[in-house]
């Protein structure tokens, strides 16, 4: 059993939420689906930050589930950019639990999305460099 202190997600975290009884099977467990839409929404967010503007999910090139995520824990997300192409942006999203009632914390789901920059009118438009953060203003 892993406590707080050993594990620790890479990347910003985006999005926390608790995973409620309208989210789970009979059994209790949460839906792969409810979790991936959550990192899903994450890598939107983490992408739209990074791109300036709009993006959309254009690919998820791997989703591992690895452990179940139970009705009270609370899904942690985390999101971290991996590479930025002239449209688009690949992400590293992490869905951790943090177990109801419990000091545990485990990486339970982890996936690469692939969001594109869209203009105005929806059309792919590149993504402009970072800002040079050491500048002074």
């Amino acid at each position: 059993m892993s406590d707080l202190t050993d594990n620790q997600p890479s990347g910003d975290l985006v999005i926390r939420v608790q995973a409620m009884p309208a989210d789970s099977n009979a059994a209790g467990d949460i839906f792969g689906g409810w979790v991936m839409s959550q990192m899903d929404l994450a890598a939107g967010v983490r992408g739209a930050e990074r791109a300036g503007g709009r993006v959309v999910t254009a690919a998820v090139h791997t989703l591992v589930f690895r452990k179940p995520v139970k009705i009270g824990d609370t899904l942690i997300v985390h999101a971290q950019i991996e590479k930025v192409g002239r449209t688009s942006i690949t992400i590293h999203v992490e869905a951790w639990a943090a177990r109801y009632l419990s000091r545990e914390r485990e990486l339970v789901t982890e996936g690469t999305f692939v969001m594109v920059a869209l203009d105005g009118e929806g059309r792919p438009k590149p993504v402009l460099p970072e800002p040079d953060r050491t500048e002074q203003v």
